[in-house]
């Protein structure tokens, strides 16, 4: 076993030891993992063929990229998953702010000790968590934050003059040296903070309130921003926008299926305690298909976007309700219902814009109407080419159904029984042999909502189910009359034509 490196000799004596920028160690990471089929950003799904490949492009060129997209679409999350990237760890001058590197220290006091101990320099290490450095942009960042400030209380206290590089106060992208600096929602940044970056970019150091002190920074810089931000709050410079080397788009999950498995990942539906949970298919399509539904719905403003944080928290406050309900009635199974969706409204209404037309109706009710459409694409969707007929005419005879949220699954299988081929379509949605009453229940909660979404039944607001509404007779077209009517005179006479 090879003796630690404790000092900076040890480090020039190590064979593997070499001088390479933070570019070039992720490039030679990241080839690594290809090489051994290693999985990349593990926990993001749907980019396979998308994102990744062009991200993957970007850091093999060495390139500054930025991720373009609307909210919820795990730009952030990528960006962290770039440190698994980084080594485990880098050897540094230890107490040096900027994270010096022993082999070729930037700042004059690691070069002093360099110089003064030689060899014999005790040599740190960091760990590469510690080399991810975050920030979110906002209107009162300054320059001083995000580079650095002359301290003249430092200066006081030293005896220096305000130009001596010893008077710095380092901001967050020299602390990022040797490292990733992220920052989000980059437009919301201040022009002249943009043109900071700028230089960075372009000459690769850091200029502080006009003194000749250069620092050649080792910085991975890359951004996050939603498009609809350059007009809306603020925008992207164009040097430095034409000064990132790659800018890649993200997107919402493309398929259900995609999806309800972010959905399944993200939400907490394993509740502690002695009750399980069983969250049927159907369930979990009803509620991402809310989301396909309000990204293409006209009353909701699609420039900002619905977040895939809908669903998720969505799919949270259903079993919540379930557990409710589980917790009234007794039952050792939690098992959601499609109707539990409706308990989710505070969630779902707080995740999209509306337009005007969207406005006039309200938010609450869009959210009801997008529920409905959503349980009628699914419910097509597994019941198609499937006879209703015998359900929809029970309800057409004249037949009711009063339910309520709170329902147990006894008291819905007992109420529902009359119902004429009802359980054989709940049958339809894969109930096994043996199903517990709260499975059945929920299944056959389904077919009744997928029938009211189709409208082949009626339903009210406190959840009384009866025959669908007729349709309002349609006012016939008024005809014209024909040359041989008659036709009123003001004189009241009547006039004949030929």
């Amino acid at each position: 076993m090879a003796a630690p490196i404790q000092t900076l000799g040890d480090l020039r004596q190590h064979s593997d030891a070499r001088t390479r920028s933070v570019k070039e160690e992720i490039r030679d990471n990241l080839v690594r993992k290809l090489q051994s089929g290693e999985r990349l950003l593990p926990g993001i799904i749907g980019y396979d063929e998308t994102v990744i490949p062009q991200l993957v492009n970007a850091i093999l060129s060495q390139h500054n990229f930025i991720l373009l997209g609307l909210r919820g679409q795990a730009k952030s999350r990528i960006l962290r998953g770039l440190i698994d990237l980084l080594d485990d760890r880098i050897p540094i001058v230890p107490g040096c702010e900027i994270h010096d590197n022993p082999l070729a220290p930037l700042c004059s006091a690691c070069r002093a000790r360099v110089a003064t101990e030689g060899d014999r320099l005790p040599i740190g290490w960091l760990e590469r968590g510690d080399r991810y450095v975050e920030k979110l942009a906002t209107p009162d960042v300054t320059i001083a934050d995000m580079l650095g400030d002359i301290d003249p209380i430092k200066a006081a206290h030293a005896g220096l003059h305000l130009a001596d590089e010893l008077t710095m106060h380092y901001g967050l992208l020299p602390r990022a040296n040797r490292g990733i600096f992220a920052i989000n929602e980059l437009p919301d940044l201040a022009g002249k903070i943009q043109v900071g970056l700028f230089n960075i970019l372009q000459e690769g150091d850091v200029q502080i309130k006009g003194y000749p002190i250069r620092l050649k920074l080792d910085v991975m810089l890359v951004f996050t921003a939603n498009p609809e931000d350059y007009t809306a709050r603020g925008k992207i410079i164009t040097p430095l926008k034409d000064r990132i080397g790659s800018e890649i788009r993200t997107h919402y999950p493309s398929t259900r299926h995609n999806a309800m498995a972010i959905t399944a990942q993200e939400a907490w539906t394993e509740r502690p305690g002695a009750r399980r949970i069983e969250i049927p298919s159907y369930v979990r399509e009803v509620v991402e298909e809310v989301a396909f539904q309000a990204r293409g719905e006209r009353k909701i403003d699609k420039r900002s976007g619905v977040s895939q944080r809908l669903p998720i928290t969505t799919l949270e406050l259903v079993v919540s309700n379930a557990e409710r309900r589980a917790l009234l009635t007794g039952e050792k199974v939690v098992v959601p219902r499609v109707t539990d969706v409706y308990a989710a409204l505070p969630s779902i209404t707080g995740k999209f814009e509306l337009e005007y037309e969207g406005e006039l109706r309200g938010a609450e009710q869009v959210a009801r109407d997008l529920i409905r459409s959503a349980v009628g694409s699914v419910f097509t969707g597994m019941f198609d080419g499937t006879d209703t007929r015998t359900v929809v005419e029970w309800f057409d005879l004249g037949g009711a159904l009063m339910l309520s949220d709170h329902s147990s699954s006894d008291e819905v299988i007992a109420q529902t029984r009359c119902v004429q081929g009802l359980r054989e379509l709940a049958e339809h949605v894969g109930l096994g042999a043996g199903a517990p009453a709260p499975a059945v229940a929920s299944a056959i909660d389904f077919v009744l909502e997928g029938l009211y979404a189709q409208r082949k039944i009626s339903r009210t607001d406190d959840r009384r189910y009866s025959a669908a509404e007729s349709a309002p007779r349609q006012r016939g077209r008024r005809e014209e009359p024909a040359m041989d009517d008659t036709i009123p005179m003001p004189s009241g006479k009547k006039k004949y034509y030929n």
